[in-house]
């Protein structure tokens, strides 16, 4: 036993109350090397937000936060690494919309409601329909006129099957009444680069993925799927008002910790979380790379997650959603 731990073993027996950093909780985190894993791989959207907060919580936590890319069906590799660390803190998962589809259409080696602590919502954010400026249509109408004339031709492109692209694809194709063809890739970034050459018809992508490609002419916006327009493509309509009545998803990331880890580590995390989005810089940059912070506790977040996974497991078979 070391020196520390029978000194706060003696003064307990004496009836003094112990501090947490004696006692090995929340107060004597972090002790090494932290690592966020993220189940997509690099330059993706999730990749991208997973370093921006890995390196701030670097800053304010005094050990360094490093991000491991685990990518694989889906996030399910990650998750599953994640799942089975060590619920002391130090490995945590950049959880996203994902996590809460994936289980609809799949067998996962985890249970969904219970494998993770939602620690931090990081932000929100819609997808974005997105097409070479070389495709024929401009709009999210002609999309849909194209698709009714060759129905199963027009080809959507994923960041992998059961993932959010996937959904947002299927779900628009069911409300707007086509058929569209999936075609899957192992991330987000080789999608997206097949879809600005025009080898893939359209995408559902993420803004932070997105973005730089739309403004640098690259790919042309048909439509977001937020409930209300973006400040950062104001130009481009929900595609509600498109022409697709009823359709919505907003994308969602956030930090979570294996289940079993301490309460005291979880408010500890939450708060510095809190704090950094809370900072003019860091909401800039978030927002800049199109996700709005949305800082909230850890059991709204919870809710969040547990209201997700029965969302979309009724999505999946109302829209008979399945592994290509």
């Amino acid at each position: 036993m070391s020196r520390l731990r029978r000194t706060a073993l003696a003064l307990a027996c004496a009836g003094y109350v112990v501090p947490a950093f004696a006692q090995g909780t929340a107060g004597a985190f972090p002790q090494r090397t932290m690592r966020i894993i993220v189940g997509f791989p690099p330059g993706s959207s999730n990749d991208t937000l997973a370093r921006f907060i890995a390196s701030r919580l670097n800053e304010r936590l005094g050990q360094s936060v490093v991000v491991d890319n685990r990518p694989g069906a889906s996030g399910v590799i990650g998750n599953e690494l994640a799942a089975r660390a060590n619920p002391d803190g130090h490995t945590l998962l950049l959880m996203t919309t994902t996590y809460t589809m994936t289980p609809a259409v799949r067998k996962v080696p985890y249970d969904s409601l219970r494998a993770f602590a939602p620690v931090a919502l990081l932000g929100v954010g819609p997808l974005v329909l997105v097409a070479s400026p070389s495709q024929p249509f401009d709009s999210v109408k002609a999309l849909i006129e194209a698709a009714r004339a060759r129905p199963g031709k027009l080809t959507y492109a994923s960041a992998g099957s059961g993932g959010v692209n996937h959904f947002a694809a299927e779900s628009f194709a069911r409300i707007a009444g086509i058929q569209m063809s999936h075609v899957p890739y192992k991330g987000g970034a080789p999608a997206l680069v097949d879809v600005m050459t025009g080898q893939v018809n359209v995408m559902f992508g993420t803004l932070p993925l997105t973005l730089p490609q739309l403004r640098g002419g690259k790919l042309k916006a048909l439509g977001v799927s937020s409930p209300a327009r973006s400040r950062h493509l104001p130009q481009a309509p929900t595609i509600a008002e498109a022409g697709v009545p009823g359709y919505y998803l907003e994308n969602w990331w956030g930090l979570a910790a294996p289940g079993g880890v301490p309460a005291g580590i979880v408010e500890r995390l939450n708060a510095e979380v809190a704090s950094i989005l809370a900072e003019p810089d860091a909401s800039r940059r978030l927002e800049d790379a199109g996700a709005e912070p949305k800082p909230v506790s850890s059991a709204e977040f919870t809710r969040l997650v547990h209201t997700e996974l029965a969302r979309w497991a009724k999505v999946a078979r109302e829209a008979n959603i399945t592994l290509d």
